[in-house]
């Protein structure tokens, strides 16, 4: 539950994630514990210090505080509806 930690990990991830073409402004960063459930469907009171993350869209800033919070503000792909539907083949059966 180190906020150090947490801070070193943002970091370190933010440099990786700037390598490969991202913003790292545009991803939510959540320190989570699976095992105990912490921040990932309510907030926990385990990590006092964690006030929340924020990210930028498209459409603007979304804030959030946990796991589910950071899935759902994910923006879907726009999908263009308007040109013919084209599907990839694989293989051919017989």
């Amino acid at each position: 539950w180190s906020e150090d930690r947490f801070n070193e990990i943002i970091k370190e991830t933010s440099t990786f994630i700037k390598k490969v073409g991202y913003n790292p402004k545009a991803v939510a960063f959540v320190p989570i514990s699976g095992w105990h459930g912490d921040n990932m469907l309510e907030e926990s009171a385990n990590m006092p210090w964690y006030k929340g993350w924020t990210k930028e869209n498209k459409s603007g800033v979304v804030k959030g505080k946990t796991l589910l919070d950071a899935i759902d503000a994910i923006e879907p792909p726009v999908r263009p509806s308007d040109k013919p539907l084209r599907l990839p083949l694989q293989d051919v059966y017989k």
